[in-house]
């Protein structure tokens, strides 16, 4: 089972959140893909970063690596329709620090709507 999480983007100025575990239910049937770890954006963005208040402190950045080193690289990530990460930055980044240069992925076929408009992540729910 997922643990509850979002994934983040500011749009128009708007913070706009997907839950996780709605989003991997609906890449269920699709087929996995190999993408080029070149192709992902978002390795040069600050991705974990300035959605509503989380700061890069040296205990968040140790956090992350931590959830890098431990990740499962057997599950796919999941990419929107327009190819954009919705979930698995640390598995992206456990394969880039390997030295791999492809990653598993599905890719959504249409990007549902948002779940939350305007919510930050302290003001979302995080129970299973």
């Amino acid at each position: 089972m997922i643990r509850p999480q979002y994934h983040f983007r500011w749009i128009d100025g708007q913070l706009h959140s997907w839950d996780i575990r709605k989003l991997v239910r609906l890449a269920e049937d699709q087929p996995v893909i190999d993408v080029a770890l070149d192709d992902i954006k978002e390795i040069n963005e600050p991705y974990w970063f300035g959605k509503g208040g989380d700061i890069p402190t040296c205990n968040r950045i140790m956090e992350h690596a931590k959830q890098v080193e431990e990740t499962n690289l057997s599950y796919p990530i999941l990419l929107c329709s327009e190819g954009r990460v919705m979930d698995g930055m640390h598995r992206i980044m456990k394969a880039h620090g390997l030295g791999h240069v492809t990653i598993k992925a599905k890719r959504l076929l249409k990007t549902p709507p948002p779940d939350n408009i305007g919510k930050t992540p302290n003001q979302l729910s995080y129970d299973p």
